[in-house]
Protein backbone atom coordinates (compact mmCIF):
# COMPACT_ATOMS: atom_id res chain seq x y z
CA UNK A 1 0.00 0.00 0.00
CA UNK A 2 2.80 2.41 0.92
CA UNK A 3 4.65 1.78 -2.35
CA UNK A 4 1.49 2.36 -4.38
CA UNK A 5 0.70 5.56 -2.50
CA UNK A 6 4.19 6.83 -3.28
CA UNK A 7 3.63 6.00 -6.95
CA UNK A 8 0.46 8.10 -7.12
CA UNK A 9 2.03 10.94 -5.14
CA UNK A 10 4.91 11.10 -7.61
CA UNK A 11 3.17 10.53 -10.95
CA UNK A 12 -0.52 11.42 -10.71
CA UNK A 13 0.09 15.22 -10.77
CA UNK A 14 1.44 14.88 -14.32
CA UNK A 15 -1.96 13.80 -15.65
CA UNK A 16 -3.52 17.20 -15.05
CA UNK A 17 -7.24 17.68 -14.60
CA UNK A 18 -8.39 15.27 -17.29
CA UNK A 19 -10.35 12.15 -16.36
CA UNK A 20 -7.71 9.50 -15.65
CA UNK A 21 -8.56 5.84 -16.23
CA UNK A 22 -6.84 3.30 -13.99
CA UNK A 23 -6.90 -0.46 -14.56
CA UNK A 24 -5.76 -2.89 -11.87
CA UNK A 25 -4.61 -6.38 -12.81
CA UNK A 26 -5.28 -8.84 -9.99
CA UNK A 27 -7.72 -6.62 -8.12
CA UNK A 28 -9.48 -9.01 -5.75
CA UNK A 29 -9.29 -7.68 -2.21
CA UNK A 30 -7.66 -10.55 -0.32
CA UNK A 31 -5.86 -8.74 2.51
CA UNK A 32 -6.19 -5.10 1.51
CA UNK A 33 -6.62 -3.30 -1.80
CA UNK A 34 -4.39 -0.77 -3.55
CA UNK A 35 -7.60 0.70 -4.97
CA UNK A 36 -7.68 2.65 -1.68
CA UNK A 37 -4.43 4.41 -2.66
CA UNK A 38 -5.82 5.68 -5.95
CA UNK A 39 -6.89 9.36 -6.13
CA UNK A 40 -10.65 9.62 -5.63
CA UNK A 41 -11.18 11.49 -8.91
CA UNK A 42 -9.62 8.74 -11.05
CA UNK A 43 -11.87 6.19 -12.83
CA UNK A 44 -10.97 2.71 -11.58
CA UNK A 45 -11.55 -0.73 -13.11
CA UNK A 46 -10.46 -3.92 -11.35
CA UNK A 47 -9.67 -7.07 -13.34
CA UNK A 48 -9.10 -10.57 -11.97
CA UNK A 49 -9.58 -14.17 -13.09
CA UNK A 50 -11.99 -14.82 -10.21
CA UNK A 51 -14.95 -12.83 -8.94
CA UNK A 52 -14.82 -11.14 -5.55
CA UNK A 53 -14.51 -7.90 -3.64
CA UNK A 54 -12.80 -5.29 -5.83
CA UNK A 55 -13.32 -7.15 -9.12
CA UNK A 56 -15.26 -5.29 -11.81
CA UNK A 57 -14.40 -7.58 -14.73
CA UNK A 58 -13.68 -11.31 -14.51
CA UNK A 59 -11.15 -12.47 -17.11
CA UNK A 60 -11.91 -15.47 -19.28
CA UNK A 61 -8.24 -15.65 -20.21
CA UNK A 62 -5.59 -14.20 -17.85
CA UNK A 63 -3.48 -13.24 -20.87
CA UNK A 64 -6.20 -11.37 -22.78
CA UNK A 65 -7.54 -8.15 -21.31
CA UNK A 66 -11.07 -7.30 -22.55
CA UNK A 67 -10.24 -3.64 -23.07
CA UNK A 68 -9.62 -1.53 -26.16
CA UNK A 69 -6.20 -0.57 -27.45
CA UNK A 70 -4.81 2.60 -25.84
CA UNK A 71 -7.74 2.95 -23.46
CA UNK A 72 -6.00 3.22 -20.06
CA UNK A 73 -3.89 6.02 -18.62
CA UNK A 74 -2.47 3.89 -15.80
CA UNK A 75 -2.27 0.16 -15.20
CA UNK A 76 -1.31 -1.09 -11.75
CA UNK A 77 -0.59 -4.58 -10.50
CA UNK A 78 0.51 -5.63 -7.02
CA UNK A 79 1.27 -9.15 -5.77
CA UNK A 80 0.01 -10.65 -9.02
CA UNK A 81 2.91 -11.20 -11.43
CA UNK A 82 4.49 -13.87 -9.21
CA UNK A 83 1.30 -15.91 -9.79
CA UNK A 84 1.29 -15.46 -13.57
CA UNK A 85 2.92 -18.43 -15.27
CA UNK A 86 3.75 -16.29 -18.34
CA UNK A 87 3.87 -12.74 -16.99
CA UNK A 88 5.76 -11.54 -20.07
CA UNK A 89 2.66 -12.28 -22.19
CA UNK A 90 0.51 -10.29 -19.77
CA UNK A 91 3.06 -7.46 -19.88
CA UNK A 92 2.53 -7.07 -23.63
CA UNK A 93 -1.26 -6.99 -23.12
CA UNK A 94 -0.79 -4.22 -20.57
CA UNK A 95 1.29 -2.24 -23.04
CA UNK A 96 -1.47 -2.74 -25.64
CA UNK A 97 -4.22 -1.19 -23.52
CA UNK A 98 -2.10 1.71 -22.28
CA UNK A 99 -2.32 5.07 -23.97
CA UNK A 100 0.97 6.24 -25.53
CA UNK A 101 1.83 8.35 -22.46
CA UNK A 102 0.42 5.73 -20.10
CA UNK A 103 2.24 4.27 -17.09
CA UNK A 104 2.44 0.74 -15.73
CA UNK A 105 3.10 0.32 -11.99
CA UNK A 106 4.35 -3.16 -11.12
CA UNK A 107 4.79 -4.45 -7.58
CA UNK A 108 5.92 -8.05 -7.09
CA UNK A 109 7.80 -9.81 -4.29
CA UNK A 110 11.56 -9.99 -4.39
CA UNK A 111 11.48 -12.61 -1.66
CA UNK A 112 9.01 -14.19 0.75
CA UNK A 113 7.26 -17.46 1.46
CA UNK A 114 5.85 -19.82 -1.15
CA UNK A 115 2.16 -18.94 -1.55
CA UNK A 116 0.01 -20.52 -4.25
CA UNK A 117 -2.85 -18.47 -5.69
CA UNK A 118 -3.34 -20.81 -7.47
CA UNK A 119 0.38 -21.07 -8.33
CA UNK A 120 3.48 -19.21 -7.18
CA UNK A 121 6.14 -19.08 -9.89
CA UNK A 122 8.43 -16.06 -9.69
CA UNK A 123 10.41 -13.55 -7.61
CA UNK A 124 11.68 -10.26 -9.08
CA UNK A 125 15.22 -8.89 -8.69
CA UNK A 126 16.95 -5.59 -9.55
CA UNK A 127 17.44 -6.49 -13.24
CA UNK A 128 13.85 -7.65 -13.79
CA UNK A 129 12.59 -4.21 -14.85
CA UNK A 130 15.25 -3.77 -17.51
CA UNK A 131 14.56 -7.29 -18.74
CA UNK A 132 10.91 -6.38 -19.31
CA UNK A 133 11.97 -3.18 -21.07
CA UNK A 134 14.17 -5.29 -23.37
CA UNK A 135 11.25 -7.66 -23.93
CA UNK A 136 9.11 -4.72 -25.01
CA UNK A 137 11.78 -3.52 -27.42
CA UNK A 138 12.11 -7.07 -28.75
CA UNK A 139 8.40 -6.81 -29.60
CA UNK A 140 8.84 -3.49 -31.45
CA UNK A 141 7.51 -1.30 -28.60
CA UNK A 142 9.12 1.97 -27.52
CA UNK A 143 8.42 1.30 -23.84
CA UNK A 144 11.00 2.08 -21.21
CA UNK A 145 11.64 1.58 -17.53
CA UNK A 146 11.43 4.92 -15.71
CA UNK A 147 12.61 3.50 -12.38
CA UNK A 148 12.66 0.45 -10.16
CA UNK A 149 13.74 -0.43 -6.65
CA UNK A 150 13.43 -3.04 -3.91
CA UNK A 151 11.72 -1.74 -0.79
CA UNK A 152 12.86 -2.55 2.73
CA UNK A 153 10.91 -4.96 4.90
CA UNK A 154 8.24 -3.46 7.14
CA UNK A 155 7.25 -5.70 10.04
CA UNK A 156 7.16 -8.82 7.88
CA UNK A 157 9.21 -11.05 5.57
CA UNK A 158 8.50 -9.29 2.28
CA UNK A 159 10.75 -7.11 0.15
CA UNK A 160 8.73 -5.64 -2.73
CA UNK A 161 10.20 -5.10 -6.16
CA UNK A 162 8.60 -1.99 -7.66
CA UNK A 163 8.94 -0.81 -11.27
CA UNK A 164 7.34 2.01 -13.25
CA UNK A 165 7.18 1.72 -17.05
CA UNK A 166 6.26 4.33 -19.68
CA UNK A 167 4.38 3.04 -22.72
CA UNK A 168 6.16 5.29 -25.26
CA UNK A 169 9.52 6.96 -24.70
CA UNK A 170 8.37 9.99 -26.73
CA UNK A 171 6.59 11.18 -23.58
CA UNK A 172 9.57 10.86 -21.25
CA UNK A 173 9.71 14.61 -20.64
CA UNK A 174 6.11 14.54 -19.34
CA UNK A 175 7.29 12.71 -16.20
CA UNK A 176 10.32 14.52 -14.72
CA UNK A 177 10.07 13.18 -11.15
CA UNK A 178 10.96 9.79 -9.66
CA UNK A 179 9.86 8.02 -6.48
CA UNK A 180 13.43 7.23 -5.43
CA UNK A 181 14.35 10.93 -5.41
CA UNK A 182 12.65 11.32 -2.03
CA UNK A 183 12.25 7.72 -0.86
CA UNK A 184 14.73 6.35 1.68
CA UNK A 185 13.63 2.82 2.60
CA UNK A 186 14.81 0.97 -0.51
CA UNK A 187 17.88 -0.51 -2.18
CA UNK A 188 19.09 -1.45 -5.67
CA UNK A 189 17.35 1.46 -7.35
CA UNK A 190 17.42 1.87 -11.13
CA UNK A 191 16.57 5.17 -12.84
CA UNK A 192 16.33 5.83 -16.56
CA UNK A 193 19.33 7.78 -17.81
CA UNK A 194 21.61 6.76 -14.93
CA UNK A 195 24.08 3.91 -14.93
CA UNK A 196 24.58 1.58 -12.02
CA UNK A 197 22.43 0.97 -8.97
CA UNK A 198 21.27 3.48 -6.37
CA UNK A 199 21.98 2.17 -2.85
CA UNK A 200 23.32 -1.16 -4.11
CA UNK A 201 22.87 -4.14 -1.80
CA UNK A 202 23.93 -7.63 -2.82
CA UNK A 203 22.94 -9.57 0.30
CA UNK A 204 19.16 -9.96 0.78
CA UNK A 205 17.72 -8.37 3.89
CA UNK A 206 16.72 -11.78 5.30
CA UNK A 207 20.29 -13.04 5.00
CA UNK A 208 21.70 -9.89 6.61
CA UNK A 209 19.39 -10.38 9.58
CA UNK A 210 20.33 -14.06 9.88
CA UNK A 211 24.03 -13.21 9.74
CA UNK A 212 23.55 -10.60 12.46
CA UNK A 213 21.73 -13.11 14.66
CA UNK A 214 24.43 -15.71 14.00
CA UNK A 215 27.11 -13.23 15.03
CA UNK A 216 25.27 -12.42 18.27
CA UNK A 217 24.90 -16.12 19.09
CA UNK A 218 28.58 -16.81 18.40
CA UNK A 219 29.62 -13.90 20.62
CA UNK A 220 27.35 -15.15 23.41
CA UNK A 221 28.76 -18.67 23.11
CA UNK A 222 32.30 -17.29 23.25
CA UNK A 223 31.45 -15.30 26.39
CA UNK A 224 29.88 -18.33 28.05
CA UNK A 225 32.85 -20.53 27.23
CA UNK A 226 35.30 -18.00 28.60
Amino acid sequence: MKNCQEFYECYSPFFGNDLVSVVEIGSQNVNGSIRDACPANFAYTGLDFVSGDGVDIVLDDPYKLPLNDESADIVVSSSCFEHSEMFWVLFLEIMRILKPRGLFYLNAPSNGSFHRYPVDCWRFYPDSGKALEHWARHNSLNSLLLESYTSDQTDDQWNDFVAVFLKDERFLSDFPKRIVERKEDFNNGVVYGSSGLIKPVFIPEDVKKLLAIDLIIKKQIKINLS
